[in-house]
């Protein structure tokens, strides 16, 4: 299903269940009892940020930089709340640039003042008790980012509640979506699996909110006072962790699963992962900590550690609770289903293996590693940036059947032994795999040092010649007639024959292109050419058993129609 479609179902679900639970609460929202945290015990004062160049600047022996690749490089360090506060000055714009996207994204999706009002009363509700399930030193550290919010989407929340909202927002976004089109993939190979038997982690963030959105990656390397020093990949205004590693080789990835629509937001998941990632070292106090925190929706978390030479997943729901460990292997595969016994019965997760995308990506993945005997940190991106289908069949560019859909916000690998770890830069993960050695970075180093070198240019792995072809080119051509044809198809408007030839061409094995076209047809009663093109669409792999669905019954309708 094309995604402006699919969100528009999602929307007018949720407003149909946000009517119903407003209904059923006497149709009015308390005010929040959400109050800002205690934070005297934290203050202390906090150097005036210098800007050394547009790229740069410093906070006391903290800065920001942006690397030759185009990524922003972030090091922080301090309390709770000077973390927050200091991250908040540092990226400033980032942050507010961030928000504004992520608000105009809602704007785009619900263009009605009256629904958006709607809406924020309803996620006012739904988040009443947020703030009950996060830790203090978390609520510290978002209070302190806040102070660096943009003022005038007070309407939307005060800064504080607004910026803890927005830590919910990926397990919103993936309990509304039925068919997690947020479609993460990682791996790990260990052992006589990896060139010298050192673990070696690659994983796909398939989060996708619009080109602008992922356009300024954040790459955090924290020294909190308490626990360990850890980096991660973020964006302006968020604390949690989404991908990241600590000073202990303990890695945390997140991949969504198979989620029922959650009545009370509890812990966002992306703070579970950062509790992780702060204190833990090994999988059991991995597994230790997750078991104390309450979730709102169903996700994997994908734990590597460097002390237990092996990957384990944690797989937590609202009312479950499982891990996943592999016997006589060296090797795990993580999409977007359930593995362990806890959830062998869950009609949720067998539903989503059948039915959506996942298992069609954990097959390539099984089928990429077994290709290669001894994977290294330039294959693992290899297959993190894999366009083609089971057999290497052709899919299409942007298929959700591929380990690269060519959406993801980031691609990451990790080398949890030697505390090395590579990330993308844009687009997705086909820009050049910048290195980091952690060692190095939280090294003791003089506190006059204003600035070091973050990454390890001679270690880096090189962007994707992918780039560079022809087919890429007519990849960007797609997208561009992507928006074209959909808002033809939305507005009902006339499109020129050539429009659409030219978007048929351009991407020609995705059978989404092939749908709406037909789509297209349909709604200006152009029978014969709907019929035509939805018949070329379902030759081709097509994402997901209610994609294929529709597409059948599209094909039956035009049948009865012209016959």
């Amino acid at each position: 299903m094309n995604v402006s479609i699919a969100l528009n179902l999602i929307f007018k679900k949720t407003f149909l269940f946000c009517g119903i639970v407003l209904f059923l609460n006497s149709c009015g929202v308390k005010k929040s009892l959400l109050e800002s945290p205690e934070v005297s015990e934290y203050e202390t004062p906090v150097a005036k940020r210098k800007k050394v160049n547009d790229s740069t600047y410093v906070l006391g022996s903290d800065f920001l930089t942006k690397n030759k690749q185009g990524q922003w490089e972030l090091l922080v360090q301090g309390n709770p709340y000077q973390l927050g506060l200091k991250t908040g000055i540092l990226t400033k714009e980032l942050f507010n640039y961030q928000e504004e996207i992520f608000v105009n994204k809602i704007d785009e999706l619900v263009p009605s003042s009256g629904k958006q009002n709607f809406l924020r009363k309803f996620l006012a509700w739904f988040n009443r008790k947020m703030y009950l399930n996060i830790d203090e030193k978390f609520k510290a550290e978002i209070y302190g980012i806040s102070k660096s919010a943009k003022q005038d989407l007070d309407y939307i929340a005060k800064p504080y509640q607004r910026v803890m909202y927005f830590h919910g927002a990926h397990d919103i976004g993936h309990a509304l979506q039925d068919l997690a089109l947020v479609g993460c993939s990682s791996f790990a190979a260990w052992g006589d699996h990896t060139q010298d038997s050192k673990m070696i982690i690659g994983r796909n963030f398939d989060f996708y909110v619009g080109e602008e959105f992922s356009k300024n990656k954040i790459i955090a390397f924290v020294k909190p006072d308490n626990g360990y020093n850890f980096m991660s990949v973020t964006w302006g205004g968020f604390i949690g962790v989404l991908s990241g590693m600590n000073d202990q080789g303990l890695t945390v990835t997140i991949n969504a699963g198979k989620s029922d629509f959650p009545l009370i937001a509890k812990t966002p998941i992306s703070l579970v992962t950062r509790e992780i990632l702060q204190y833990a070292s090994t999988i059991e106090e991995a597994i230790a900590i997750a078991k104390t925190r309450e979730v709102f929706v169903s996700e994997s978390i994908f734990i590597g550690s460097a002390k237990d030479k092996k990957a384990a997943i944690i797989e937590v729901s609202p009312k479950n609770f499982g891990v996943y460990e592999v016997e006589n292997s060296n090797q795990l595969i993580c999409a977007n289903h359930f593995q362990s016994a806890a959830y062998a019965k869950d009609k949720n997760n067998q539903e989503h293996i059948l039915e959506s995308h996942s298992q069609y990506r954990f097959e390539r993945m099984e089928e990429l590693l077994d290709k290669q005997p001894k994977i290294t940190p330039k294959i693992a991106v290899d297959i993190l940036r894999d366009k083609k289908g089971l057999n290497e069949k052709e899919l299409g560019f942007g298929n959700e059947k591929a380990l690269n859909q060519l959406l993801a916000h980031h691609g990451i690998v990790f080398k949890p032994e030697d505390l090395m770890v590579w990330v993308s830069s844009n687009p997705y993960q086909l820009g050049e795999f910048v290195a980091y050695d952690l060692n190095e970075i939280f090294a003791e180093r003089d506190q006059n040092e204003t600035h070091i070198e973050l990454s390890n240019a001679d270690l880096n792995i090189d962007a994707d010649p992918f780039l560079y072809t022809e087919a890429y080119a007519s990849y960007k051509k797609y997208r561009e007639l992507y928006a074209v044809v959909n808002k033809a198809i939305s507005t009902e408007s006339h499109l020129e024959q050539s429009t659409l030839q030219e978007f048929e061409a351009s991407n020609s094995e995705f059978w989404e292109v092939h749908f709406l076209i037909g789509l297209y047809y349909y709604n200006q009663g152009y029978d014969a050419l709907a019929l035509q093109a939805f018949t070329k669409a379902e030759t081709k792999e097509i994402t997901t058993v209610p994609d294929k669905e529709e597409v059948e019954d599209y094909i039956r309708k035009l049948k009865r129609r012209l016959n």
